[in-house]
């Protein structure tokens, strides 16, 4: 049994024990979350970026190969929105998939 006149050292101790326990197992681990949260998020843009330049492009190249008036247009239009929604089905297709 500790002496009374041990208690406050005891308690300090407990109490800087107490702090670094909590930085060792929630400030360091949430800060690797963090860093690797924001390159997925990162990453996410940046792909969502790219699929978006992609359909412009295809959009662009459908208007310049298909002829000139504007049901072409109408026409570049649908199929550009139908190769869209084909990738974006594609995506939550995969995403489905249970053995991740």
């Amino acid at each position: 049994m500790a002496h009374p006149r041990e208690i406050p050292q005891l308690t300090t101790e407990l109490i800087d024990m107490s702090r670094e326990y909590l930085r060792q197992e929630t400030l360091e681990p949430a800060k690797r979350l963090g860093r690797h949260a924001g390159m997925g998020l990162g990453g996410a843009v940046v792909l969502g970026l790219g699929a978006f330049l992609l359909v412009l492009a295809l959009y662009n190249a459908l208007k310049m190969w298909l002829p000139s008036g504007a049901w072409w247009v109408v026409l570049a239009k649908f199929l550009t929105a139908l190769v869209a929604a084909g990738g974006a089905g594609l995506v939550a297709w995969r995403l489905q998939r249970d053995d991740y």
